[in-house]
């Protein structure tokens, strides 16, 4: 059965891209990723947070500019890390036929994390773009884990993770074929 995909994008948003690390170059591969997606037919969806921090309709909530949908495109808006929790995400991406996801975006420890396992168990196949998400800057004195070797360790992680009868995959962006693959 061939897999249709579809391209996640999640919360590269002004606020969460200004105090990502390596925002810039990140957006910028998505973006390349995006027109591809685009030209090749496939399905973009943008995902939006927003809590009292990103209030709806304010500067910081907005799409990057080089992110903004594209007239026609599907927008799911989330109030957690779980793009699938309280939206309609599950149910877009079935009307559109996918079977398989391709997850990018902000933060790579929390909603791209959430969002990658959640679309796993909700019976989709997946796809981590390696250098397609990213996490916030950390201060040398942080708990958390620097955001290269947190995003390496996430990256390791789905390179290893089995899931019964599902496709995991990590792939760089230049490596995302956009045609359909029996699977």
């Amino acid at each position: 059965m061939p897999t249709t995909s579809a391209l996640l994008v999640i919360d590269m948003q002004n606020t969460p891209v200004a105090i990502a690390h390596r925002g810039a170059e990140t957006v910028a591969v998505i973006a390349r990723l995006r027109a591809r997606a685009a030209s090749a037919g496939v399905p973009v969806v943008t995902i939006q947070h927003h809590d009292d921090e990103m209030r709806t309709g304010s500067e910081g909530w907005r799409m990057v500019p080089e992110l903004g949908p594209a007239a026609g495109e599907k927008v799911v808006h989330k109030t957690s890390a779980d793009s699938f929790l309280d939206t309609d995400l599950d149910r877009t991406l079935k009307a559109l036929g996918v079977t398989e996801v391709i997850v990018t975006g902000f933060a790579t420890e929390i909603c791209v994390e959430t969002t990658a396992r959640q679309a796993l168990s909700h019976g989709y196949d997946l796809v981590l773009v390696a250098d397609g998400h990213t996490t916030s800057h950390r201060p040398a004195s942080s708990a958390y884990v620097p955001p290269d070797r947190s995003i390496a360790h996430h990256n390791e992680i789905y390179r290893h993770l089995a899931f019964p009868g599902r496709s995991v995959r990590v792939l760089r962006a230049s490596d995302v074929d956009f045609a359909p693959a029996l699977r």
